[in-house]
Formats: structure tokens, sequence, C-alpha cells
């Protein structure tokens, strides 16, 4: 039984990027504050993609964790004694949702990642999560290089602090010409329409499904 089966086709995919996060390392607090603030946007988004039937899958990390699974993941991250409990008991996954363990930065390295977006016809993927810097830029280059168009909406990720969230959605912005407007400025649907209308089809380095507002921005700073 393909994947399909269990879940039609939909050319959108929302990927929620490390947010089961046991924020067990130094200087964690920083990034708990940070990303507190973006939490209650990415659950309405997340609840937002679940209502029009886009799939919304977890891409976290194992933590080093080599004999746990996901569901021990969320458990283990979300126990009282966690820093951050509040933040993923928040960001919880719910029965239809999918998940992918990745044993480094970028969601798509060593992991089945780019099999399950084939599987489900996935066109448009809506990066959130921690950190926007790291993980989350990885996995948006990673993305990029396989042909995906990005959004990754500026106020459903967070780094250590505003500055280094903001330089690397700029960096995204131009590198991977991202869409990074903040969430409730976002029409999933319009994104659905342009997947549509450019006949399915993911063009290998380009993200010719959104609006080009990097492409913009770089001509504007060569003039």
């Amino acid at each position: 039984m393909t994947i399909a089966e269990h879940h039609p086709e939909h050319a959108l995919a929302l990927l929620l990027i490390d947010v089961i996060n046991d924020f067990d390392f130094p200087g964690a607090e920083g990034l708990i504050a940070e990303a507190s603030r973006a939490a209650p946007r990415i659950a309405a988004l997340a609840q937002r993609a679940r209502q029009i039937g886009a799939p919304v899958i977890y891409v976290n990390d194992n933590f080093g964790h080599w004999r746990s699974d996901f569901h021990a993941t969320v458990a283990r991250c979300s126990a009282p004694q966690r820093p951050g409990a509040a933040l993923v008991q928040r960001l919880a996954p719910t029965l239809s949702d999918f998940f992918v363990l990745k044993p480094m930065h970028s969601g798509f390295f060593h992991t089945p990642l780019e099999l399950l977006l084939d599987e489900l016809g996935s066109q448009v993927l809506v990066l959130c999560g921690f950190a926007t810097n790291s993980c989350v830029a990885f996995t948006a280059h990673d993305a990029h290089m396989r042909g995906f168009s990005l959004v990754v909406p500026e106020d459903t990720t967070a780094a250590n602090t505003p500055a280094l969230c903001t330089a690397a959605l700029q960096h995204l912005t131009t590198t991977v010409h991202a869409d990074t407007r903040n969430s409730e400025a976002l029409r999933l649907e319009e994104l659905i329409v342009r997947a549509r209308e450019n006949g399915g089809r993911r063009a290998p380095g380009k993200g010719s499904l959104l609006p080009q507002q990097g492409l913009q921005l770089t001509q504007r700073r060569h003039h």
C-alpha cells in the first residue's frame, strides 16, 4: 500500500523542523525564548494546513538517540523536567501527521524525506521551526537543489537571537528565493494554485512557483 492511499496527493507540504526539541545544550535559553514567541504562529499555520488537507511533516533530529523513535522523542522532550516542555506540548503532532528523523542538520541528509514528498506529490514546501540559521537553512538549501519552491514565514521560525534569525531569512530570500512573508499574510490556497498552473512540475534549482522577491532584492542591490 502506498503513502498516497493513506493520504491524498497535495501540492503543498508543511515541514516542522526540530520543533520537538529538548533544548538541552549550552545557551539554549535564548532559543527557547525566541521559539516560544514563534510557537503560537506555528501551531496556527499547522492547523490551517491540516484543514485544507496538506500534509504536516515533523522533520526532527534524533538527538543521538539511535535506539529511539519519534514517539519516544516526543515523550522525552515533553517531560516536565525538560527546558522546552511547554513549547513541545503546544506543538505536539496529531495522528494524521508524518514524521522523519534526521541525523544531521538537513532534513534531506540520509533520510526518506524526498521519497515521502515525491509520494505525496509535494511541490511547495513551507518550512517552520528552529533554528533559522541552522537546520531550517540547511533543509531549505537542500530542498531548493531538489527543485522545490520554498516558503519560510518569518514569524514561524527562530534562532538564538532576533538578529541571527533576520540575517538567515535575508540569506534564504536571496539565495533560494524563499517567500518569507509572515504566516498571517500567507495564502496557502494561492500557493497551491500556482503549483497547479505550473503543471505539477518541480524545476531543479529554481524556486519558480513563488513571488521572486529575492531576485528583485538582488537586482535592486546591483543598481
